[in-house]
């Protein structure tokens, strides 16, 4: 009988569409975290899908770099350590603030109006405590800045690491009292765009994007530093 966690509902897409949407939310909730082992069988029953379908979804998921096989030991989580971690950053901050000062030059009062909805998106994903609506609302907002300032090659580049930085995003998220100052960063994004100000605006994105990269660069090596010592 399949787990009540992460047991597909059967609608108009297809199985596999199911399963891959179903394991994707399953990684990013830490439900299956870095690292752990995906057994074909457990996830059939899991599921409730066949075998078939189990090895499309893991073959998937691996060219989106969210899982890795490992020889003699089968498919696992992919986990990012801190030196991989820290080059997404850096790739992430280059381009999230060039595209926020694009945005902080030419953006308008509807534009702002569109940001800040997008914020109350993501405050009301927080305060639920949705894993499965908070990634999908922040990536949203980031989008809006890159479409705004006409950056559509940027994104394009952005969306090429979209599931490694959900996995980083994801992680940093459920560390003590992110949320809330997360909340105030984006906020001061927003204002500076609102401003106009696209020298404020730059830094107020990198900001940002530095202090998630303290907070992940921590738990990263915390854990390295716990598997050596294992």
């Amino acid at each position: 009988m399949a787990q009540a966690g992460i047991k597909i509902d059967r609608t108009s897409k297809t199985l596999r569409e199911l399963a891959h949407e179903s394991m994707r939310k399953a990684i990013f909730s830490a439900h299956f975290p870095p690292g752990s082992r995906l057994v074909e069988r457990k996830l059939c029953d899991e599921l409730g899908v066949s075998r078939t379908v189990v090895r499309e979804v893991l073959r998937q998921l691996e060219t989106e770099g969210l899982v890795e096989t490992i020889p003699h030991i089968g498919p696992i989580v992919a986990s990012l350590d801190w030196q991989r971690a820290e080059q997404i950053y850096e790739v992430r901050g280059v381009l999230e603030a060039m595209a926020i000062r694009a945005c902080a030059q030419v953006a308008q009062p509807s534009d702002v109006d569109k940001l800040n909805q997008l914020v109350e998106k993501i405050t009301d994903a927080f305060s639920a405590n949705h894993d499965e609506d908070i990634l999908p609302a922040v990536a949203k907002f980031y989008e809006a800045f890159f479409t705004i300032g006409n950056k559509p090659f940027a994104w394009e580049v952005v969306q090429s690491l979209h599931d490694r930085i959900s996995l980083l995003r994801a992680m940093t998220t459920r560390s003590p009292n992110r949320q809330k100052a997360s909340l105030k960063e984006i906020e001061a994004i927003v204002q500076a765009v609102s401003d106009n100000d696209p020298d404020q605006a730059e830094l107020a994105s990198w900001a940002h994007v530095n202090m998630a990269a303290s907070i992940a660069k921590q738990m990263l090596l915390d854990k390295e530093a716990e598997e050596q010592s294992e």
